[in-house]
């Protein structure tokens, strides 16, 4: 099924690729597949219902051990698939603090 006009190329996944819904504030979490996943968003097939949660923006674990994520906005509902689109960090605020803590990782080895 084709959900609208695409804004950049989709990867679909034949069986699905095991994730993890989590609520931003950890309340919740539901078990769901990527059925299909660009750079801007994905299609994901819920388990377990969500009627009740907060599912407006939540974070999509696609790791086992939580390492690489996305945070989310619900974009649409059909039944059990649910259209994310992602939601791109902010700009990481420019202290000194932050900038000396950065600056070893662009200088060379001595």
């Amino acid at each position: 099924m084709v959900w609208g006009s695409r804004k950049s190329q989709r990867i679909a996944f034949q069986r699905g690729i095991e994730a993890r819904m989590v609520a931003i504030d950890g309340t919740w979490s539901r078990r769901c597949q990527v059925a299909d996943i660009s750079t801007t968003g994905a299609r994901l097939i819920v388990e377990e219902a969500v009627g009740g949660l907060r599912i407006k923006e939540f974070f999509l674990a696609l790791s086992t051990m939580g390492r690489v994520w996305r945070r989310c906005e619900l974009v649409r509902v059909n039944g059990d698939e649910l259209g994310v689109k992602f939601l791109k960090a902010s700009a990481p605020r420019e202290s000194g603090e932050r900038q000396q803590g950065n600056a070893h990782l662009h200088d060379d080895p001595a």
